[in-house]
């Protein structure tokens, strides 16, 4: 009995307390800097914007307005092994580290592929490489206007062209679409 009696006064007085917190580990810890990814920038307009050879990389190809600073280029590497891949880079400022999804939509399909914040010339810059054969790169298959889209890196709309679904069959070793005539890089886009 006397058990049971201490036991309800022991709960009775329990009844009085407000719950723990977890209020006190709050004290004395240093507060922790926010961080937070840079300003997003604006779509850029495209009208008047081609694919174009690059001038610095051989085997590249750029998009962007003639004389003006390219904002996308697509590249095929390691053409000669079994698994070719594609390198995707979006030519826009990146958070150092930072990893984001590239999303292509156009001619009935979605592609979304891992892009990482790379360094390119001294400027970090979004890039991705995967393999060629990817069903991610559907999008580029046909003439039609594509979107490219990295989260805070604007919207690059590509005007209708076959180049980029060219350098996607020739790097896959399919039978490319008929044969595209690329601007030479002097009437083009600037390239990194």
């Amino acid at each position: 009995m006397r058990y049971a009696a201490a036991i309800v006064l022991l709960g009775a007085l329990a009844g009085c307390q407000p719950p723990p917190t977890d209020a006190d580990l709050a004290r004395g810890m240093a507060e922790e800097e926010a961080v937070t990814a840079s300003e997003p920038i604006a779509s850029p307009d495209f009208e008047g914007a081609v694919w174009a050879l690059s001038p610095n990389v051989e085997g590249r190809i750029i998009y962007g307005i003639p004389g003006e600073a390219a904002q996308v280029a697509l590249e095929c590497v390691d053409a000669e092994s079994q698994l070719p891949k594609l390198v995707i880079t979006r030519l826009a400022p990146a958070d150092e580290g930072a990893g984001a999804m590239l999303a292509l939509v156009g001619n009935g399909h979605i592609g979304r592929l891992p892009v990482d914040a790379t360094d390119m010339n001294g400027r970090s810059v979004w890039q991705g490489t995967h393999l060629a054969a990817d069903s991610r790169w559907e999008p580029l298959a046909g003439p039609r206007k594509v979107t490219l889209t990295v989260p805070g890196a604007g919207m690059v709309t590509l005007n209708p062209s076959l180049a980029a679904w060219d350098m996607v069959a020739r790097c896959r070793g399919d039978d490319p679409p008929p044969q595209i005539e690329l601007p030479e890089p002097e009437a083009s886009a600037t390239a990194p």
